[in-house]
């Protein structure tokens, strides 16, 4: 594979990535909302990883995603590795797509994205469910997963704007458009 980012960049944005997954955890720690029953969130540590996945998979490796969502799991007190499995899985089938979505419309990556971000909800319930677990209703799920696909084209638009993770062009791919 080709190496479309400098060392220097590659190495900052795969710092970037997890100082903003640190930032969204401490941001979910804080005790913001003291009574029960209020909003329901967005996951944005699925919805960036995502986009970073599709955008630029050479900035989030999957041992770095492993890492984040393993961390996520441990102190939002989840079964630990459950959803951090399943969301490197879908991470790591979305770079596997990120050619053909690179040169697809937006609509076509929100659709894949969107499948994936139900798929990853579905599969976590059904697990929690076989496994005899503890697990919220379905109707906060529900609602948490249709947020986070609301909340994807706002954080793709705040990846492309602020962080600069944008999709590969033929320039970035190493030579005369010749793709990785």
């Amino acid at each position: 594979m080709i190496d479309t980012a400098p060392a220097s960049r590659l190495w900052t944005m795969r710092i970037a990535f997890g100082a903003l997954v640190l930032l969204l955890l401490f941001f979910h720690l804080l005790p913001l909302q003291t009574a029960t029953g209020g909003l329901i969130w967005p996951d944005l540590i699925l919805a960036f990883a995502f986009a970073w996945s599709v955008r630029r998979p050479e900035f989030v490796p999957a041992t770095l995603l492993a890492l984040c969502f393993l961390i996520a799991d441990l102190l939002l007190q989840r079964p630990p590795g459950l959803w951090a499995l399943l969301a490197l899985i879908a991470c790591e089938h979305l770079k596997g797509q990120a050619r053909v979505l690179r040169d697809a419309t937006f609509a076509s990556e929100l659709v894949s994205v969107a499948a994936w971000i139900v798929g990853v909800g579905a599969a976590y319930s059904l697990a929690l469910a076989l496994l005899i677990i503890d697990r919220p209703p379905l109707i906060p799920v529900i609602i948490q997963i249709v947020v986070t696909l609301l909340a994807y084209p706002i954080v793709v638009a705040i990846t492309h704007a602020c962080m600069g993770v944008r999709k590969s062009t033929p320039k970035d791919l190493g030579g005369i458009g010749v793709r990785s």
